[in-house]
């Protein structure tokens, strides 16, 4: 089995009998090992002490007190969500669980560079045996920002922070990765190219062919459906359409801001102009293998998802959408 994303620290984890991540002291100290979190030379006492205690004993309890005399105001806010991310992550038994917690608790007051980072960790866990580098790729749509890559008729999907001319990788990734590529060429994931793609997983460079009709959609639908079965428990089948125009809404999830705004439009029976259809990248069709877990009002009708781009043709992904606006009776955490 090929290994990749090394940077997300999955081999920081252990794994629960139901093979969810268990947070080990090895993956808090990789946190605090941040280079936000290394005390500069000119760091209070105070912020030095408390670095130097969590390196040793990353569970070890830490008082609001203490965090309040960090002199530094960026320091001190820097601890004190690190400290939030932690107490998040033992207060569960997974990472999954602790993410489903706090996605349903209607309430993210984490920095989205933390999110982004467990949704990295756990996507690494679900997609754990996967060998298809279409899938991967579109995989990291859920925890990393795409940006349209213009290119004659194509539509072409590439990372944002990366064609941006700026290697994402420590900025993004839990550790970052020694020797990682920072030129911002870009090469579109193709057949011939696709093996490259488990040596450079970790430095984000390929584009994928988003356009309809080719495996970019094709792979984000089996992307989503093994994200579904992993925090959910499950079976979905999700196939990728042409058009949504002419699709009954009966319910929809947005997979974006954008999308959801598009869809509530079209699920009230407004008029959506061709200039805001045009920012829908691709829409889904999701049928579930056992009806008996979805909503009465639903019953047999296909759940949609609708994912679109903004105005200056940015992808910002939300697959937490897939957890809290699917009509399912009982949703269950991995554990």
């Amino acid at each position: 089995m090929k290994d990749f994303w090394i940077t997300c620290g999955h081999h920081l984890l252990d794994r629960s009998g139901s093979g969810g991540l268990v947070v080990t002291d090895e993956f808090l100290k990789a946190y605090f090992a941040r280079p936000e979190l290394i005390p500069p030379e000119d760091a209070c006492a105070v912020e030095r002490r408390l670095h130097h205690k969590l390196l040793a004993d990353p569970r070890l309890s830490i008082g609001e007190r203490e965090i309040a005399g960090i002199v530094d105001p960026d320091a001190r806010q820097n601890w004190q969500f690190v400290l939030a991310l932690r107490e998040l992550l033992l207060a569960h038994p997974t990472l999954e669980a602790a993410y489903l917690a706090l996605v349903r608790s209607g309430s993210v007051n984490l920095p989205p560079l933390f999110v982004n980072q467990l949704v990295h960790v756990i996507l690494r866990n679900a997609l754990d045996d996967c060998e298809d580098p279409f899938v991967l790729r579109a995989a990291e749509l859920f925890f990393r920002p795409q940006r349209i890559v213009p290119h004659e008729n194509l539509l072409l999907l590439g990372d944002d922070e990366y064609i941006g001319g700026s290697n994402p990788a420590p900025v993004l990734s839990l550790m970052s990765l020694s020797g990682a590529v920072t030129a911002a060429d870009v090469d579109v994931l193709r057949v011939g190219n696709a093996d490259n793609y488990w040596r450079r997983s970790d430095q984000f460079d390929f584009a994928l062919d988003f356009t309809r009709g080719t495996r970019g959609p094709t792979a984000l639908a089996e992307t989503t459906r093994r994200w579904i079965s992993h925090l959910l428990g499950v079976d979905v089948a999700i196939e990728p359409l042409t058009t949504l125009r002419d699709a009954e809404l009966t319910w929809y999830v947005g997979l974006d801001a954008e999308a959801t705004w598009i869809g509530d439009r079209l699920w009230h029976g407004e008029v959506v102009d061709e200039r805001m259809m045009a920012r829908v990248l691709t829409s889904f069709r999701v049928t579930f293998a056992d009806v008996e877990l979805v909503f009465d009002a639903v019953g047999r009708k296909p759940v949609y998802l609708i994912l679109a781009m903004t105005s200056d043709q940015l992808v910002r992904m939300k697959p937490q959408n897939l957890l809290t606006g699917l009509p399912i009776r009982h949703l269950e955490a991995a554990t």
